[in-house]
């Protein structure tokens, strides 16, 4: 039986191994004919477990400009490989129910694609693993994506 993917769902986070997974996302999408959903999710949570209490709108909007800016370079990647169905989302609130749960079900996800882990081990304590949780909740099926051999070559 064969599957085809024709919304894939993907996370950025600013890490190498984040934008692997897109890559590999759209040419997922490439040979589906499908479509790339790329999302950022600014977790306030965190940033008030970190002390940031209130949490300072300006912090907010700078998070979401840096967001803008992942999806602006996900998109020109997409224009550099001739593919240019991608969507760029931005959302608010928990990492990991977003990704699992909430833009699944609001995108019609039928494949979603992660890093095995994120920007830092400070980041994947307070939050716990995004990559376990989507794979243990998610109403489809989901890609784990390795971290790619140049950087565990850095890291050695």
């Amino acid at each position: 039986m064969e599957q085809t993917y024709k919304n894939i769902l993907v996370g950025i986070d600013g890490s190498d191994q984040a934008f692997s997974a897109f890559k590999k996302a759209v040419e997922v999408a490439r040979r589906n004919m499908g479509t790339v959903y790329v999302a950022n999710v600014i977790d306030q949570q965190f940033y008030q477990f970190m002390g940031y209490t209130p949490i300072d709108q300006s912090l907010i909007e700078q998070q979401t400009e840096t967001a803008k800016q992942m999806i602006d370079e996900c998109k020109a990647y997409g224009q550099s490989v001739n593919y240019q169905k991608i969507e760029g989302i931005i959302a608010y609130g928990s990492v990991r129910q977003s990704m699992a749960v909430n833009l699944p079900k609001k995108y019609n996800i039928d494949l979603i694609m992660v890093g095995q882990s994120g920007l830092n081990a400070v980041e994947r304590f307070m939050t716990g693993s995004v990559a376990n949780y989507v794979i243990r909740q998610a109403p489809c099926d989901v890609l784990i994506v390795s971290e790619p051999e140049e950087v565990k070559t850095e890291r050695s």
